[in-house]
Protein backbone atom coordinates (compact mmCIF):
# COMPACT_ATOMS: atom_id res chain seq x y z
CA UNK A 1 0.00 0.00 0.00
CA UNK A 2 2.87 2.20 0.57
CA UNK A 3 3.74 1.65 -3.03
CA UNK A 4 0.24 2.81 -4.08
CA UNK A 5 0.48 5.99 -2.03
CA UNK A 6 3.66 7.16 -3.74
CA UNK A 7 2.27 7.13 -7.29
CA UNK A 8 -0.82 9.04 -6.14
CA UNK A 9 1.31 11.66 -4.45
CA UNK A 10 3.55 11.93 -7.50
CA UNK A 11 0.52 12.38 -9.74
CA UNK A 12 -0.93 15.13 -7.50
CA UNK A 13 2.43 16.89 -7.35
CA UNK A 14 2.82 16.74 -11.13
CA UNK A 15 -0.56 18.38 -11.89
CA UNK A 16 -0.02 21.70 -10.09
CA UNK A 17 3.20 22.56 -11.95
CA UNK A 18 1.30 22.25 -15.28
CA UNK A 19 -1.31 24.69 -13.99
CA UNK A 20 1.40 27.05 -12.79
CA UNK A 21 3.16 26.89 -16.16
CA UNK A 22 -0.06 27.71 -18.03
CA UNK A 23 -0.81 30.58 -15.67
CA UNK A 24 2.74 31.87 -16.02
CA UNK A 25 2.54 31.71 -19.83
CA UNK A 26 -0.79 33.55 -19.82
CA UNK A 27 0.55 36.28 -17.53
CA UNK A 28 3.66 36.72 -19.69
CA UNK A 29 1.54 36.93 -22.87
CA UNK A 30 -0.75 39.55 -21.31
CA UNK A 31 2.25 41.58 -20.12
CA UNK A 32 3.83 41.45 -23.59
CA UNK A 33 0.58 42.65 -25.18
CA UNK A 34 0.10 45.44 -22.63
CA UNK A 35 3.69 46.61 -22.87
CA UNK A 36 3.64 46.39 -26.67
CA UNK A 37 0.41 48.38 -26.86
CA UNK A 38 1.73 50.97 -24.43
CA UNK A 39 4.97 51.26 -26.37
CA UNK A 40 3.10 51.66 -29.65
CA UNK A 41 0.82 54.33 -28.14
CA UNK A 42 3.81 56.21 -26.70
CA UNK A 43 5.60 56.05 -30.05
CA UNK A 44 2.58 57.42 -31.92
CA UNK A 45 2.01 60.22 -29.43
CA UNK A 46 5.64 61.24 -29.36
CA UNK A 47 6.01 61.08 -33.13
CA UNK A 48 2.96 63.33 -33.59
CA UNK A 49 4.33 65.92 -31.19
CA UNK A 50 7.73 65.68 -32.89
CA UNK A 51 6.12 66.12 -36.31
CA UNK A 52 4.23 69.15 -35.01
CA UNK A 53 7.44 70.61 -33.59
CA UNK A 54 9.18 69.98 -36.93
CA UNK A 55 6.36 71.76 -38.78
CA UNK A 56 6.69 74.75 -36.44
CA UNK A 57 10.45 74.86 -37.01
CA UNK A 58 9.96 74.75 -40.79
CA UNK A 59 7.39 77.54 -40.60
CA UNK A 60 9.74 79.56 -38.40
CA UNK A 61 12.64 79.02 -40.79
CA UNK A 62 10.49 80.03 -43.74
CA UNK A 63 9.32 83.25 -42.12
CA UNK A 64 12.86 84.08 -41.01
CA UNK A 65 11.49 86.54 -38.49
CA UNK A 66 11.03 84.52 -35.33
CA UNK A 67 13.70 82.71 -33.37
CA UNK A 68 13.22 79.32 -31.77
CA UNK A 69 11.18 79.59 -28.58
CA UNK A 70 9.49 82.88 -29.51
CA UNK A 71 5.74 82.87 -29.88
CA UNK A 72 4.22 84.36 -32.98
CA UNK A 73 1.77 87.15 -32.24
CA UNK A 74 -1.67 86.69 -33.76
CA UNK A 75 -2.40 88.95 -36.71
CA UNK A 76 -4.18 92.24 -36.01
CA UNK A 77 -6.85 93.44 -38.42
CA UNK A 78 -8.70 96.74 -38.65
CA UNK A 79 -11.95 96.94 -40.62
CA UNK A 80 -12.69 100.20 -42.40
CA UNK A 81 -16.12 101.59 -43.21
CA UNK A 82 -17.35 100.90 -46.76
CA UNK A 83 -16.28 103.11 -49.67
CA UNK A 84 -18.69 103.98 -52.48
CA UNK A 85 -17.25 105.97 -55.39
CA UNK A 86 -17.99 106.81 -59.00
CA UNK A 87 -15.52 105.17 -61.36
CA UNK A 88 -14.09 106.84 -64.45
CA UNK A 89 -16.86 106.60 -67.04
CA UNK A 90 -16.32 104.04 -69.79
CA UNK A 91 -19.91 103.06 -70.53
CA UNK A 92 -22.29 105.24 -68.57
CA UNK A 93 -22.17 105.69 -64.81
CA UNK A 94 -20.34 102.98 -62.91
CA UNK A 95 -19.93 102.69 -59.17
CA UNK A 96 -17.58 100.81 -56.92
CA UNK A 97 -18.61 99.72 -53.46
CA UNK A 98 -15.61 98.46 -51.54
CA UNK A 99 -15.17 97.13 -48.02
CA UNK A 100 -11.66 96.51 -46.80
CA UNK A 101 -9.83 95.27 -43.77
CA UNK A 102 -6.15 95.92 -43.23
CA UNK A 103 -3.61 93.74 -41.50
CA UNK A 104 -1.42 95.90 -39.29
CA UNK A 105 1.91 95.26 -37.60
CA UNK A 106 0.36 95.27 -34.13
CA UNK A 107 -2.85 96.34 -32.43
CA UNK A 108 -1.46 99.73 -31.40
CA UNK A 109 -1.25 100.64 -35.09
CA UNK A 110 -5.03 100.13 -35.24
CA UNK A 111 -5.48 103.04 -32.84
CA UNK A 112 -3.09 105.10 -34.96
CA UNK A 113 -5.15 104.31 -38.06
CA UNK A 114 -8.31 105.52 -36.35
CA UNK A 115 -6.57 108.76 -35.45
CA UNK A 116 -5.78 109.41 -39.13
CA UNK A 117 -9.01 107.98 -40.53
CA UNK A 118 -10.39 111.17 -42.16
CA UNK A 119 -7.17 111.68 -44.13
CA UNK A 120 -6.96 107.97 -44.98
CA UNK A 121 -10.56 107.86 -46.25
CA UNK A 122 -9.99 111.00 -48.35
CA UNK A 123 -6.86 109.65 -50.02
CA UNK A 124 -8.38 106.23 -50.64
CA UNK A 125 -11.56 107.77 -52.08
CA UNK A 126 -9.48 109.95 -54.41
CA UNK A 127 -7.46 106.91 -55.50
CA UNK A 128 -10.57 104.78 -56.12
CA UNK A 129 -12.29 107.50 -58.16
CA UNK A 130 -9.39 107.53 -60.66
CA UNK A 131 -9.91 103.86 -61.58
CA UNK A 132 -11.81 102.37 -64.50
CA UNK A 133 -14.05 99.32 -64.08
CA UNK A 134 -12.05 97.46 -66.73
CA UNK A 135 -8.90 97.90 -64.63
CA UNK A 136 -10.53 96.45 -61.52
CA UNK A 137 -12.34 93.37 -62.84
CA UNK A 138 -9.17 91.27 -63.18
CA UNK A 139 -7.32 89.65 -60.32
CA UNK A 140 -4.15 91.57 -61.20
CA UNK A 141 -6.09 94.83 -61.16
CA UNK A 142 -7.44 94.09 -57.69
CA UNK A 143 -4.00 93.10 -56.39
CA UNK A 144 -2.52 96.30 -57.80
CA UNK A 145 -5.29 98.33 -56.17
CA UNK A 146 -4.61 96.63 -52.82
CA UNK A 147 -0.92 97.54 -53.10
CA UNK A 148 -1.75 101.16 -53.98
CA UNK A 149 -4.11 101.44 -51.01
CA UNK A 150 -1.47 99.91 -48.72
CA UNK A 151 1.14 102.38 -49.96
CA UNK A 152 -1.27 105.30 -49.47
CA UNK A 153 -1.95 104.20 -45.90
CA UNK A 154 1.73 103.63 -45.09
CA UNK A 155 2.56 107.12 -46.39
CA UNK A 156 0.15 108.61 -43.85
CA UNK A 157 0.61 106.28 -40.86
CA UNK A 158 4.31 105.77 -40.22
CA UNK A 159 5.82 103.84 -37.36
CA UNK A 160 8.76 105.87 -36.05
CA UNK A 161 12.22 104.34 -36.18
CA UNK A 162 13.49 102.63 -33.05
CA UNK A 163 17.20 102.59 -32.08
CA UNK A 164 18.65 103.04 -35.54
CA UNK A 165 16.18 100.74 -37.29
CA UNK A 166 14.45 102.28 -40.30
CA UNK A 167 10.73 103.00 -39.96
CA UNK A 168 8.61 100.02 -40.85
CA UNK A 169 5.30 99.91 -42.69
CA UNK A 170 2.30 100.05 -40.39
CA UNK A 171 0.00 98.23 -42.83
CA UNK A 172 1.13 94.78 -43.96
CA UNK A 173 -1.71 93.90 -46.28
CA UNK A 174 -5.02 95.21 -47.60
CA UNK A 175 -7.80 92.62 -47.79
CA UNK A 176 -11.04 93.10 -49.73
CA UNK A 177 -14.07 91.88 -47.81
CA UNK A 178 -16.55 93.12 -50.42
CA UNK A 179 -15.90 94.30 -53.97
CA UNK A 180 -18.90 95.34 -56.07
CA UNK A 181 -18.78 97.14 -59.41
CA UNK A 182 -22.14 98.30 -60.73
Amino acid sequence: MAKDAKPAEEASEAAPPKKNKKLLIIIIAVLVLVLGGGGAAAYLLLSKSTDHADEEEVATEQSGKKKKGEKEAPPAYVALDPFTVNLVAETGDQFLQLMISVEVVDISVGDRLKMYMPKLRNNITLLLSTKKASELVTKDGKELLAEEIRDQMNDIVEIPSVKGKPPQDAVKEVLFTSFIIQ
